[in-house]
């Protein structure tokens, strides 16, 4: 992240909100629970961050009509003009990781890392399928 941080200053932006706001452009709107899982952040930390988001614009946050206790966190124009503005030097600095590191083993390395996280989901998974079991039979 070192390389990045410098122009992620000059934008304004944290790591973490930078993360936000590539995870709600990539993916769309999302509800708070999901957004903390798909940017590694705990849901306190989220908490805390997503008021300033709004505060500048960058995101929305709706209260899901089914449920007043859950919301989901939409991009707004202007969060999406500073990733626009932002993303040809994100471009740069992925473009000389990969001319230094290799082009393949960059890609073997995002493959090994998504495969991690498809483990480490399955882990997870299986950990709340035990607990609901155990819960079950009152254990």
């Amino acid at each position: 992240m070192c390389l990045f941080r410098p122009g992620l200053r000059s934008s304004g932006v944290t790591e973490q909100q930078w993360r936000i706001l590539r995870a709600l452009a990539h993916v769309g709107p999302m509800e708070v629970t999901e957004l903390a899982e798909a940017t590694f952040l705990l849901g306190p930390s989220l908490s805390r961050i997503l008021p300033d988001m709004e505060k500048r614009q960058l995101v929305s946050r709706k209260q899901v009509d089914s449920d007043l206790r859950r919301s989901v966190v939409s991009l707004e124009p202007r969060g999406l003009r500073l990733i626009s503005s932002h993303a040809p030097d994100s471009e740069k600095i992925y473009a000389q990781i990969a001319a230094r590191f290799g082009v393949e083993r960059v890609t073997q390395l995002f493959t090994l890392l998504q495969e991690l996280q498809e483990s480490l989901d399955s882990i997870s998974r299986e950990q709340k399928t035990v607990a609901r079991a155990r819960k079950r039979r009152g254990e």
